[in-house]
């Protein structure tokens, strides 16, 4: 039987913290295509008990973004691929903020640590308000171990930089990150822009 939780609790924090992936899943409003996407690299945070956000690594799309700037609808699922099983589901209204925007290096404070290569590949972070939080069973998610995070993404980033210049990835994102698969707005062109004016002096 699932759960209803009216915040996260401690015991609730500490076993999201275990969990090495989570899902999120978005839509357009209106017409388009649903999107699922993978998350890891340690980027999720609860920033308070009914809060909770996570970095954005640059990638060849930017559905989730868009949807968000869309009209905000945001689920994050968490399984237990490891331990008893567990479904853990966190609806809400998400905020997108780009990097280069006020507020990003305060809010980025909060997930600190990250690796220089992970803070190089950062396009935005996801701050979530939560509306509802449960749980369900879980029990078709298979048993599977966790070995590391993957290494190509941070070396993705520095191959491009020492190739292609300090701008690379704001040029990368440029080229693929302004606009969903349907057209919505991604990232905010004028904001990549003040980034790579900022790097320049």
């Amino acid at each position: 039987m699932g759960k209803r939780y009216d915040r996260i609790d401690d015991d609730l924090a500490a076993w999201l913290g275990r969990q090495h992936v989570f899902f999120t899943a978005t839509a357009p409003g209106d017409g388009g295509h649903v999107n699922c996407s993978p998350k890891g690299l340690e980027a999720f945070r609860i920033l308070d008990p009914q809060t909770v956000g996570y970095l954005d690594y640059v990638g060849s799309g930017v559905e989730t973004i868009a949807h968000i700037r869309d009209n905000g609808r945001i689920v994050l699922m968490f399984c237990a691929f490891e331990g008893p099983p567990k479904i853990v589901r966190l609806h809400g209204s998400g905020e997108v903020v780009q990097r280069g925007e006020e507020g990003f290096k305060t809010l980025l404070a909060r997930f600190l640590p990250v690796p220089d290569g992970r803070l190089r590949s950062m396009r935005a972070i996801v701050r979530v308000r939560l509306d509802r939080i449960s749980d369900s069973c879980g029990y078709g998610v298979p048993f599977l171990r966790y070995e590391g995070d993957r290494p190509q993404m941070d070396a993705w980033a520095d191959n491009r930089v020492r190739t292609h210049g300090a701008d690379a990835l704001a040029h990368y994102q440029e080229e693929f990150n302004l606009q969903s698969i349907d057209g919505l707005t991604g990232l905010d062109s004028s904001v990549l822009s003040r980034v790579k004016s900022e790097k320049a002096t």
